[in-house]
């Protein structure tokens, strides 16, 4: 039996997240290689890249020309840009949500990853948790006329999470896409968007569902919340399913937000997203969780957004 060989990635960024998730997902293999670390703040890139030795490339051009794939652990604006690049290069490309900073520009970047026939996946966290793939699974075997998703977390109040781009964007752009996610795969595609921002970075999104179902988002980062809160339930006339999600990523997962010692990329979610990253690389189909996908939730978030700034009803074009 031949095994292939691992899929080259290099790795952009050196944030949190890259430190956390990305550079320790990618090294630990078998099915990926690191082969090394860019970013524009040069000492970041070298610190990062010298814990799992690798090089930390002078170019973003120097990493493409090692690589068959590039890893993006940086903000949306940024991510688009050089993903953009990497497609046309004939890289696949691991992406973080939003997928890029405008509606415009994710339309614009899907289109070039389209057109380079490029692999793409979009890092949507608790999609690769067989506890919550099994949940997801179970519950699209169900027609469901209302759902839930509670999301609290510390996030914003300190730590490593509390990012320039996470505190001027918010919750609803930030975990906003991993709740509306998980709604519209287990009810059906989100068609329309009412929202409403409170006080603390409180939202409230209720969305409208293909077949008349309607499920409600709260989202807040602002909560001291120990355990965090991140809840999925969904209803029926004769079901009730629900999700505590954070369990079902693992007890490493939620000691590593909360300042454990453990590494994010210790939870077993993070083997099947480089498992499949690698296998989408490789076998050139379309992954459930590309950037076509991405792109759709982000018209989601973003029609939340005009909810919010305009206090009406916004349906998804």
């Amino acid at each position: 039996m031949n095994v292939p060989a691992p899929v080259r990635v290099g790795l952009v960024g050196a944030g949190p997240w890259a430190e956390q998730v990305h550079a320790p997902m990618l090294a630990a293999g078998p099915e990926t290689e690191l082969v090394g670390v860019w970013t524009r703040r040069p000492e970041a890139a070298t610190e990062l890249a010298a814990r799992w030795g690798v090089p930390a490339f002078p170019s973003y051009e120097a990493l493409l020309d090692a690589c068959e794939a590039v890893a993006f652990a940086v903000p949306p604006a940024v991510q688009a840009e050089f993903a953009a690049t990497a497609a046309r290069a004939g890289r696949g490309v691991l992406l973080e949500k939003p997928i890029a900073e405008t509606l415009e520009d994710a339309a614009e970047l899907v289109q070039i990853i389209e057109d380079a026939g490029v692999a793409s996946v979009v890092t949507l966290t608790y999609r690769y948790a067989a506890k919550v793939r099994e949940f997801v699974a179970e519950a699209q075997r169900h027609t469901f006329r209302g759902g839930r998703a509670l999301f609290l977390t510390n996030a914003y109040l300190g730590g490593p999470f509390a990012t320039p781009w996470r505190l001027a964007k918010g919750s609803i752009l930030d975990i906003g896409p991993h709740a509306i996610d998980l709604l519209q795969t287990t009810i059906s595609t989100v068609e329309a968007v009412t929202a409403v921002h409170g006080s603390k970075e409180w939202t409230a999104v209720t969305l409208e569902h293909a077949g008349g179902a309607v499920s409600q988002v709260s989202l807040c980062s602002h909560v001291a919340a120990d355990p965090l809160r991140i809840e999925v339930g969904l209803f029926n006339e004769e079901v009730i399913r629900e999700l505590d999600v954070i369990p079902a990523m693992g007890g490493i997962y939620g000691e590593a937000l909360l300042g454990g010692t453990r590494l994010l990329a210790d939870a077993e979610a993070f083997g099947s997203l480089r498992a499949e990253f690698a296998e989408a690389v490789r076998s050139g189909q379309p992954h459930e969780l590309d950037a076509r996908y991405g792109l759709h939730l982000q018209r989601v978030v973003v029609a939340a957004v005009q909810s919010i700034n305009t206090g009406e009803r916004v349906a998804i074009q």
